[in-house]
């Protein structure tokens, strides 16, 4: 089972930000890093740098640095008091601000946003983030579509306002008593859910819950910003994904001509449900990138 305590050679490093350090792991790619590339991957809602666990070492070992980060207000970054600081827009200048940092001595970025990571990381393109390539993993043209997930959040905003981060928390224990998979889940993994949870501050989680919520279809302007920019893109997803649709995704790719990649019997998680198919997907998208 691959999870976010898959074991991983990544070490907790602290980069700078603008509300304080921003928690990342880090692994030098193996071997004499003559791609010279870091490979930058961006968590989503109510998620963390460890969602990466599962392929850090695969994309490591292929020759590319690896960050995986904590945004602001998620598990070990301090974020600002501000909800509204927490939308796409402004934590994607917090990432171009990161960005620039790293690629200041000449090393190339490629970018991956998971989810609500994937707004925030097209909104660090619009606020010129300097990258090589931009993947979208399990991520949208807009909002979330009316489903289940779009509907916790609905409910959540009125519990998070009346009872905090706990009170949500309370009501996640309910509904996933209720799971057969969760309950079958180690504790391990059920106790780091639960304090990855804990340690967000309600204004990131009001806010990104906002961001997922009412954020408007920007693909036209990513679609110009790339183009302009010379700047390849990948879309991926699982042919299952709850979230935003494959098709809503394909219809994505094909509006930022954009290579589109759908991983069968995977949902939103790419990362920690398949793995392997997913570096199999990205690494050789990446290189042929860094080729041309």
């Amino acid at each position: 089972m691959y999870s976010q305590l898959s074991p991983n050679r990544a070490q907790r490093v602290d980069l700078p930000g603008r509300y304080g350090t921003i928690a990342a792991l880090r692994a030098p790619a193996v071997g004499d890093d003559a791609l010279r590339t870091t490979a930058l991957l961006v968590p989503g809602y109510t998620g963390s740098k460890e969602d990466f666990a599962p392929i850090i070492d695969p994309i490591a070992d292929a020759g590319f640095e690896v960050l995986a980060l904590d945004l602001p207000g998620q598990q070990d970054s301090p974020g600002p008091d501000d909800e509204a600081l927490y939308r796409p827009g402004p934590l994607g200048s917090v990432l171009a601000e990161l960005i620039g940092k790293i690629a200041a001595d000449g090393r190339r970025v490629l970018l991956l946003g998971h989810s609500y990571g994937g707004l925030v990381a097209r909104a660090a393109v619009f606020a010129g983030a300097p990258i090589a390539g931009l993947t979208l993993m399990s991520s949208g043209p807009s909002e979330l579509p009316t489903g289940e997930r779009r509907t916790v959040l609905d409910v959540g905003e009125h519990v998070l306002a009346e009872q905090g981060v706990e009170g949500i928390q309370k009501l996640n224990e309910l509904r996933s008593s209720q799971n057969p998979a969760w309950v079958a889940l180690p504790q391990e993994l059920k106790d780091f859910y639960r304090n990855r949870f804990l340690a967000s501050p309600a204004a990131a989680m009001l806010g990104m819950g906002n961001g997922l919520r009412y954020e408007p279809d920007q693909v036209a302007k990513l679609s110009r910003t790339l183009r302009s920019s010379g700047i390849p893109c990948l879309v991926v997803c699982g042919d299952a994904d709850d979230a935003w649709s494959p098709a809503a995704q394909r219809d994505m790719a094909e509006r930022l001509d954009a290579d589109f990649a759908v991983l069968p019997g995977v949902m939103h998680s790419p990362n920690t449900e398949s793995p392997h198919d997913l570096v199999a997907t990205l690494l050789p998208t990446w290189r042929a990138w860094l080729s041309s």
